[in-house]
């Protein structure tokens, strides 16, 4: 019997996430191993790479086969995954090959340049190449914009937040930025009448990673189908079968590098157990960043810097890393849930990360919206860190507008994703507290069990099948409440 023409879309996707496959790999070592001087021609073949994966969701083959699944008897699985087939091939088909090849290329070299003049505090450096990049990311924006209908900085959303719209985020935005900082300079006024008790390194890296492969291990993590890694910015790629995460060490702390783990293994637990019979289909990956970064931030800040959690990790630290004053679990909570605006997002405390993640938001929309250009973002970024955090970047690049790799391979429109994570992470833990009461108790011993399996549940093995508010109100009876999120920040920083 011939092959069905859903059947002939299956293997056609198939292929391509065996491409995707590869590029994430090539994309890894890129990060991970490669020398500097195979950065052009590794470029090149990214580049390469992409263009073959786009000219094959693009074959005028694929349309005819997607007409004519459309109209066979398909299961509601089926036709769940037919409806991601679709979005991604018309996405697809709106940008020509030649700007994939020039992003990709433009991006590349961008980021690689970008690790030395970070260092360098070279702004004017970085611009040569930035410029290239936001010129490419406004023509790709506008290209989707004639079809959507979206401002072309919406079409870019839309590519990590299907269905999310500017109108959304400026009210929860706003919202956020109505009580976070009196939240913030209340949480510190606290904290200034407390005792935290500092750790001392130095820390030696070897001892660091020895902790963080026992947290993963703690935490689930299948090592037979992934690996830990340094890199020069803290990434989770690869896919389901073959889960990449990075983190970067200091000798003096501990604690970043240690709940960078944590956070990238909320990532990778994500893919390790998305749905095996489909994660080779876009129905079978993650509904969209923000339920991605919903699993970083859900191990991370909810379950990571739990008090309970930092109990039951207590012994580990200490084994590895010597015992010493700080290292009790009261003071260990107090070390991660320290507030204290500063330049760095990646670092922020999690009172502070918000008004990061706006910040951005903000400056992306407008740069790529064309409100501004790209030589006045520095300027920009220094008056909202000061009016948002009072941190002054005046002249430091490096710790300013020049610290995050998204903007410079053209990823405009992720950051809200990491403010959405949190939010949603926020409300999985309210369900999760009102099933299980005692939580905290069978954290604290041991227990993670009643967190994973939910977690497995509701959004790891749903994947793409429902969208974004489907997924959550299915998951937690509601669609998106912010509400959450404030309760939970007051709780922890005010009680």
């Amino acid at each position: 019997m011939p092959a069905t023409a859903y059947q002939q879309l299956v293997t056609i996707f198939t292929r391509l996430y065996r491409y995707e496959h590869l590029a994430a790999m090539v994309g890894w070592d890129q990060a991970v191993m490669m020398p500097p001087e195979g950065n052009e021609a590794r470029g090149a073949a990214m580049a390469e790479l992409d263009v073959l994966m786009h000219r094959t969701l693009t074959d005028a083959t694929l349309a005819e086969l997607l007409a004519a699944a459309s109209r066979e008897p398909l299961s509601d699985a089926e036709q769940a995954s037919l409806r991601e087939m679709q979005r991604q091939w018309q996405l697809a088909n709106l940008l020509p090959a030649s700007l994939i090849e020039a992003k990709a290329l433009a991006g590349s070299k961008c980021s690689h340049a970008w690790r030395t003049q970070r260092a360098n505090n070279d702004w004017d450096g970085f611009l040569a190449n930035f410029r290239s990049v936001v010129s490419l990311a406004r023509e790709e924006g506008i290209l989707l914009s004639h079809q959507t209908g979206l401002s072309p900085y919406e079409s870019l959303l839309n590519k990590y937040e299907p269905g999310m719209t500017c109108a959304e985020l400026d009210r929860i935005f706003a919202d956020v930025k109505s009580w976070l900082p009196e939240l913030i300079q209340q949480a510190m006024a606290k904290q200034a009448t407390e005792t935290r008790i500092t750790a001392t390194g130095p820390f030696a890296i070897e001892a660091q990673r020895a902790l963080g492969v026992e947290v993963m291990a703690l935490l689930g993590f299948n090592f037979a189908a992934g690996r830990l890694d340094v890199s020069h910015h803290p990434f989770c790629g690869g896919v389901a079968e073959d889960v990449r995460i990075t983190t970067r060490y200091t000798e003096a702390d501990f604690s970043q590098s240690l709940m960078g783990i944590v956070h990238e293994t909320g990532h990778a637990r994500y893919e390790q157990n998305l749905p095996h019979a489909t994660r080779h289909l876009p129905v079978g990956r993650a509904r969209s960043m923000g339920i991605h970064e919903s699993q970083s931030l859900a191990f991370e800040m909810q379950l990571g810097r739990n008090p309970a959690f930092l109990a039951l990790i207590t012994p580990l630290i200490e084994q590895h890393l010597g015992p010493q004053a700080a290292f009790t679990a009261a003071n260990l909570a107090q070390i991660y849930t320290q507030v204290q605006p500063d330049f760095i997002r990646v670092d922020a405390d999690e009172l502070t990360y918000p008004a990061h993640v706006i910040l951005r938001y903000e400056i992306e929309r407008a740069l790529i919206n064309g409100e501004i250009e790209p030589d006045d973002v520095p300027a920009l970024w220094d008056q909202k860190m000061q009016a948002y955090l009072g941190v002054d970047t005046t002249g430091n690049f490096k710790n300013g507008c020049m610290q995050d790799i998204h903007w410079t391979d053209g990823s405009f429109g992720y950051f809200p994703s990491y403010t959405l994570g949190a939010m949603y992470a926020a409300q999985y833990f309210a369900t999760l507290r009102r099933l299980y009461p005692d939580l905290d108790q069978r954290i604290a011993e041991g227990d993670l069990a009643p967190i994973f399996t939910w977690l497995n549940t509701h959004i790891w093995q749903q994947a793409s099948h429902l969208n974004t508010d489907e997924l959550i109100r299915s998951a937690t009876g509601e669609s998106l409440n912010p509400r959450y999120f404030r309760q939970h920040l007051a709780q922890r920083y005010l009680a």
